[in-house]
């Protein structure tokens, strides 16, 4: 991903771009909570405008109504009429500041107009447009906040030309002596548009870092996701390698025995062996197969150890035709039934007999494979094997905590059991444990 950040367009529409619309969403709640606290700010506003009525000319109670209740009502409304939908409308978020900034400025106008230029000028409404500044870098993008910086002093200044054209506004040259008089000084007024103009660009950058830093951090976690993706895909391919010479060399240790005391038995097996490799290599390289190529298999598997065990070993498989096309972990049946046969069934004297199980329980697989064997020893800590081993921590790195392993006594014998969640799209790697395409 390229380390540059492009601005989103004017007004701000949703991106696709998953950072961004990452953004794009604080943003929103940004601006819901400051759509509060301009409610709060315009009705202490108006309070205390209530308070002071009886001691302000009536011109300026008419301003302070005209103005404050218009944009109060404009805030409150959006809050009935945007705020339950799930995103609020783009066009807000540079709406809402043109309506704060224009009027502050229809104050200091109106101001003006029922008093004089000076009076309205040294008002402590100009601090609104800091206020309106400072809130920029949460809820805009940076061109909302160049656009609203820009307007601020542009407003402003036409406010202070206007005043001193209109020959209304006295101009004197000496700070000192037009801040007790009614008039203003020229270095005054450009100071203060110095530090709108500088407290804008502030606004602005602050915005702009803050979207880089948004867009740099987002670009770090989605590395660190595929990497740690792609180290996932290598440890569930290392385990599954694992696997493969493990039951090779197993078969190959029954095919040696059977060489010299049953060359017939012998040969079978090893036509059965490749028959088995021929299936289980077609699709070494993935991870998820259906439970329809797992069970073809395992039952290459079972025709060897037949070929082995001869009437000695019954192995069923039950499996309806509907979980066919589920898909599991590629290779998980085969290590626990020769686990079975191998722990639970070799030493008996006796016939031995393994039932493998799949069903479909509400959105999961569930897998089963039992035998009648010996089981484990009752005392003492179970020690796992690589084909019980390997199948839990496989089950674990694909599907996180939505997975299940069950394994102990049946009596008689042993028994597994697993539950996965039931899909038949392929899992996707990166997408967090536990989360799953059902179908």
């Amino acid at each position: 991903m390229s380390s540059s950040v492009h601005p989103p367009s004017f007004l701000g529409a949703v991106s696709t771009d998953p950072a961004r619309a990452v953004l794009d969403a604080e943003r929103d709640r940004a601006e819901r909570f400051l759509n509060r606290v301009r409610q709060v700010v315009l009705v202490l506003l108006g309070l205390a405008a209530a308070v002071y009525a009886t001691k302000l000319p009536t011109a300026l109670d008419r301003v302070n109504v005209i103005v404050l209740a218009p944009t109060l009502t404009w805030s409150v409304l959006q809050q009935v009429i945007f705020h339950r939908r799930p995103r609020l409308p783009a066009w807000l978020g540079i709406v809402n500041p043109v309506v704060d900034i224009t009027a502050a400025t229809a104050i200091l106008g109106g101001y003006a107009l029922a008093a004089s230029p000076a009076l309205a000028l040294k008002t402590p409404i100009l601090a609104v447009y800091f206020v309106i500044l400072a809130a920029l870098p949460v809820a805009s993008t940076t061109r909302k906040a160049a656009f609203v910086s820009a307007l601020v002093v542009v407003e402003y200044a036409l406010l202070v030309i206007g005043f001193a054209v209109s020959g209304r506004l006295r101009v004197i040259m000496d700070p000192v002596a037009a801040s007790g008089a009614t008039g203003i000084s020229p270095l005054d007024e450009g100071a203060k548009l110095l530090l709108l103009a500088c407290a804008g660009a502030v606004a602005t950058y602050a915005t702009r870092w803050q979207e880089r830093l948004a867009m740099r951090y987002a670009e770090a976690s989605e590395r660190g996701t595929a990497l740690k993706s792609r180290l996932d895909r290598s440890e569930l391919q290392a385990l599954k390698l694992q696997l493969q010479p493990h039951f090779l060399f197993n078969t190959l240790n029954a095919i040696t025995a059977l060489l010299h005391r049953d060359p017939v038995r012998a040969e079978r097996m090893v036509s059965g062996l490749s028959e088995l490799l021929r299936v289980s290599l077609g699709s070494a390289g993935e991870q998820e197969v259906t439970l329809a190529r797992e069970l073809e298999v395992l039952r290459h598997y079972v025709d060897i150890q037949h070929v082995r065990f001869q009437d000695r070993l019954t192995v069923v498989i039950d499996a309806p035709a509907e979980v066919d096309r589920a898909l599991v972990p590629n290779l998980i049946l085969q290590p626990l039934v020769e686990n079975a046969i191998k722990h639970g069934l070799s030493s008996r004297a006796a016939a031995g007999r393994v039932e493998v199980h799949a069903r479909h329980e509400a959105e999961q697989l569930v897998l089963s494979v039992r035998d009648n064997g010996v089981g484990e020893a009752a005392s003492g800590p179970r020690r796992e094997g690589v084909g019980l081993g390997n199948a839990r921590a496989r089950l674990s790195s694909l599907y996180g905590s939505a997975q299940h392993l069950d394994a102990g006594n049946a009596n008689p014998g042993f028994r597994v059991e697993i539950a996965i969640p039931w899909h038949v799209q392929p899992m996707d790697a990166a997408r967090p444990h536990g989360l799953v395409a059902v179908s």
